[in-house]
């Protein structure tokens, strides 16, 4: 973890690349286990979609890890979120303490505000989808059992 980084580097790496853990990989470098967790668990998600694409929504792989993806983007615009609202003095004791400070600017507001936007949309996309997928097979299932127990009286 040597040299100076930059929060608003972070900050937009966390908001584009976040499901890959590259702001991890940025501050912390290649070794570090939670980026390489973060972009296998996207990796996951991104089979959901894949399934999801080919095999259409029905497919009960694709709803069980189609969230996942949500979740996985989500949580990189939070880590974007996280980054860009440190205090500029927390910041550079804890990235920068040797170094030039880093002092935040509009790029780094910006990328606060579309972290907000899009990552909130992600997250109730991704609840929405898993919700709406876990009752209507709920439903479906509960169905047969219904109509029998009518069919019988």
């Amino acid at each position: 973890m040597t040299g100076y980084k930059s929060k608003t580097l972070a900050t937009w790496l966390a908001f584009l690349g976040g499901g890959f853990g590259l702001h991890r990989f940025y501050l912390y470098g290649f070794r570090d286990a939670w980026g390489w967790v973060w972009a296998a668990v996207t990796l996951v998600g991104l089979q959901g979609l894949r399934l999801h694409l080919t095999q259409g929504q029905d497919h009960h792989g694709a709803w069980l890890l189609l969230p996942v993806l949500g979740f996985s983007l989500s949580a990189g615009a939070l880590a974007a979120l996280v980054y860009g609202l440190m205090p500029d003095e927390k910041w550079n004791a804890r990235f920068n303490p040797a170094g030039p400070e880093h002092h935040a600017g509009w790029l780094t507001v910006f990328g606060i505000v579309l972290s907000l936007l899009v990552g909130a949309g992600i997250l109730m996309s991704a609840i929405a989808f898993s919700a709406q997928r876990y009752f209507e097979y709920d439903a479906e299932s509960s169905a047969p059992q219904a109509n029998r127990e009518r069919l019988s009286q």
